[in-house]
């Protein structure tokens, strides 16, 4: 990470202005390294708890919130919106025949889409984001496999872009200009959507297992914490870690008593990082690294149940260093740790020709790894010792697996109990692959499977989301429990 980036995010007065455009008042063109900067800063924040609390990792006690309890309805196209910036970006790069921005444009729509019809299915895609080219304001929804395949092309086309490129991506806050990082996260991400796709293996028109392989032959990777696709924060006003001083930490929000049980039961050392003490644990004099000083609380009891746990010191709240640091630690949105754990299924599938146990290993290894160097009062709990010490329980080691469903169900708990406060949604979204782990629910309550559409595409372009409905579910019911192509 090169810290001068935050020159980049906060200004560019050093640019002569003729250079950025002719009149100051209505710009029209601009370098895509200003617009790189912000599309960045602004994809890569911490998406905040209401991904914890629907992965059973917090529980809310001031109300019943609807991630929680698998109550929501509408979502949003919010990424709509940044994706004009990435549109302007495209455009800029394409006027000044920069294939750099212009494969970093094409990641940014694949990560924005990928986000988008995993949330909700088919979408608007092809004819998306061509109002003010095309006049059209309404567009038609593509398929989700139609998005699926036009993101994976995307990806493929961004990393023979970047691979011919020499010269550092100046406005770049993720890996100092790096191209050859970014080409090791764009086909990580192929990866992790191919993944995505493990449903769909029988699909001759996509190729799943064929074009895992071939990246995974083929393409550069992430070869250690070092390639981490992460934001990294600053304690400087404007650059802070997204949670700092969050007033939502404070007296209503608690530890999910299945997250720490399962930390505890594998004796996890990462629970220290993520959770504090139960008040009763610190009145005990119990050491920061005692299990029995941390608990949660249901999450599908009534809040109010929690309250009075919590009344009694039982429960245990978010570690504050998420609140009170304001640099805390990168959120990650691709991680060297994930990919190891990605291809480790790949490998337990039979789509790569390689060891997984090698992949699980180290994809461990490499999550103990980032909480040494960011943790630093609890560095000494995730050392290489400590690593080694940790795979070697019955519940954590992959050999102690006896077969191919018992060794995935050990790698995605690996990416689960790696996840708290990093990658936003993808938990969930792998919950909804693999189930697992199996999570908490109300009878009557089950975890739904999409969003409904915003209310906005009901006003303005109904006719497309009518016809998507019908399309993919054979009425207009726009149900949160219908599954989407992905999961078919």
């Amino acid at each position: 990470m090169v810290y001068v980036w935050l020159l980049l995010l906060l200004g560019t007065s050093c640019n002569p202005i003729e250079d950025l455009n002719s009149n100051p008042n209505s710009v029209s063109e601009t370098h895509p390294q200003y617009l790189l900067t912000n599309i960045q800063w602004q994809a890569f924040q911490v998406e905040g708890v209401a991904p914890l609390l629907a992965t059973r990792m917090l529980v809310q006690t001031d109300g019943e919130d609807v991630n929680q309890y698998y109550a929501w309805n509408r979502g949003g196209f919010g990424e709509y919106s940044r994706l004009r910036d990435v549109q302007k970006m495209l455009e800029e790069a394409e006027r000044l025949d920069l294939p750099a921005y212009q494969a970093l444009g094409k990641f940014f729509r694949a990560y924005y889409f990928y986000n988008l019809t995993l949330r909700f299915g088919n979408l608007p895609y092809t004819e998306a984001l061509q109002g003010e080219e095309q006049a059209i304001y309404a567009p038609r929804y593509d398929t989700q496999k139609e998005v699926f395949k036009g993101i994976l092309s995307e990806l493929k086309e961004a990393d023979a872009l970047l691979e011919a490129e020499e010269t550092p991506i100046a406005g770049d806050i993720v890996f100092g200009g790096s191209a050859l990082q970014w080409r090791k996260i764009v086909n990580a991400f192929r990866l992790k959507i191919l993944l995505t796709l493990s449903h769909k293996t029988a699909d001759a028109d996509l190729n799943v297992v064929e074009a895992f392989a071939e990246v995974f032959q083929n393409k550069p990777l992430p070869a250690s914490n070092e390639d981490n696709g992460q934001l990294v924060f600053m304690d400087v006003s404007g650059a802070r870690y997204t949670e700092f001083n969050s007033s939502g930490y404070g007296s209503a929000r608690y530890m999910d008593s299945t997250f720490v049980r399962r930390l505890q039961d594998r004796r996890d050392p990462r629970l220290f990082a993520y959770a504090t003490q139960t008040r009763r644990g610190k009145e005990q004099g119990l050491a920061i690294d005692d299990f029995s000083a941390y608990e949660g609380g249901n999450p599908i009891a009534p809040y109010n149940d929690v309250n009075v746990k919590a009344s009694e010191g039982k429960v245990s709240r978010v570690h504050d260093r998420y609140t009170k640091d304001p640099v805390n630690e990168p959120h990650q949105f691709l991680s060297y740790s994930e990919v190891q754990l990605i291809l480790a299924e790949a490998a337990v599938r039979g789509w790569i020709a390689a060891d997984a146990e090698t992949f699980y290993r180290e994809g461990v290894k490499a999550s103990f790894s980032f909480y040494a160097a960011h943790v630093s009062d609890l560095a000494h709990l995730y050392g290489e010792a400590e690593a080694e010490a940790y795979l070697a329980q019955p519940l954590v080691g992959l050999s102690q697996a006896t077969d191919e469903l018992a060794k995935i169900e050990r790698i995605q708990m690996q990416k689960y109990l790696r996840s708290f406060l990093q990658g936003g949604w993808t938990m969930y979204y792998e919950n909804l692959r693999t189930n697992v782990p199996a999570f908490a629910t109300l009878a009557g309550s089950p975890r739904p499977f999409r969003w409904m559409y915003p209310t906005g595409e009901y006003q303005n372009n109904a006719n497309h989301v009518a016809a998507a409905l019908k399309s993919q579910f054979g009425s207009d019911d726009d149900d949160i429990h219908q599954k989407t192509w992905w999961l078919n």
